[in-house]
């Protein structure tokens, strides 16, 4: 018998119809395994890249996910789904249709050329720590801190991300 276990995961976009975009992939997620249970409120981030590129500004969301996957097999999950999505890499900082990123998995430690965990950028991100915030309030990350407090300190205080709601019905 698999054991269910919750990960979490960041959505982006910054294309389109970015909260569409969103809201297939957390579908398409579901569809495969990785079933979200909750799903923060939408955080609005200008694009970060280069210096003086002017870009669309993202729409982010952090979901809490139940999934008897392994890392791995969500990594890959992951792929196919950005795939689905439009995803196209031709640059680090292109504009994505949707970019899922796998920021926890339980009590899991990674460390690979494929595979992170906890995400190693993830205490740096205000649009992943602000809504991470929501979904999980109480969780402690890698040194102690609650999504909360990491997200009030130093540099990442000083990010500008704008809360949004849902327009319609959170999915």
């Amino acid at each position: 018998m698999k054991r269910t276990a919750t990960a979490y995961i960041s959505l982006g976009s910054n294309v389109g119809d970015r909260q569409a975009h969103l809201c297939l992939a957390l579908e398409r997620l579901a569809r495969r395994g990785v079933k979200p249970v909750a799903v923060s409120s939408l955080y609005e981030t200008e694009h970060v890249g280069a210096p003086g590129e002017e870009r669309p500004a993202y729409l982010n969301a952090v979901a809490a996910v139940a999934t008897e996957l392994s890392a791995p097999a969500i990594l890959d999950v992951i792929a196919q789904v950005e795939r689905l999505g439009g995803r196209d890499r031709p640059t680090r900082h292109a504009p994505r249709t949707i970019d899922i990123d796998l920021l926890l998995l339980g009590r899991t430690r990674l460390k690979g050329d494929r595979l992170t965990l906890p995400h190693p950028r993830m205490g740096q991100r205000a649009f992943v720590l602000l809504p991470l915030a929501e979904v999980a309030p109480g969780l402690r990350l890698p040194g102690g801190l609650t999504p909360a407090q990491a997200a009030s300190r130093g540099s990442v205080a000083a990010q500008s991300v704008r809360r949004l709601d849902w327009p319609s019905a959170r999915p």
